[in-house]
């Protein structure tokens, strides 16, 4: 999928995390988390794996995590690259890409 535009996707609660996907060159990954000392790996592989999935190259990807499970991670990032593509709502395959 090609990035068209900037697009967020979650909160900054806690276990949630704020997706903010832009256009950008290669996959750039900004990563800051709560629980970076115990999860980062585990938390940027899920990231991008989820990009990877959904056919994503080109991208500056930031994520604010407070806890978030993978779950959490792939709905977050499945939702701000389908919002940044203009997809709308009528032709998201939600769940179909992910799994």
């Amino acid at each position: 999928m090609e990035i068209l535009k900037s697009a967020t996707a979650g909160t900054l609660e806690s276990s949630d995390a704020l997706v903010t996907v832009e256009p950008g060159e290669g996959i750039e990954l900004e990563l800051s988390s709560s629980v970076i000392n115990q999860y980062g790996r585990q938390i940027r592989a899920t990231i991008l794996e989820t990009l990877d999935r959904l056919q994503v190259q080109n991208a500056r990807v930031t994520v604010v995590d407070k806890g978030a499970l993978d779950c959490t991670l792939k709905a977050r990032v499945e939702c701000a690259v389908f919002r940044s593509c203009g997809k709308s709502a009528s032709n998201i395959p939600w769940g179909g890409v992910i799994r």
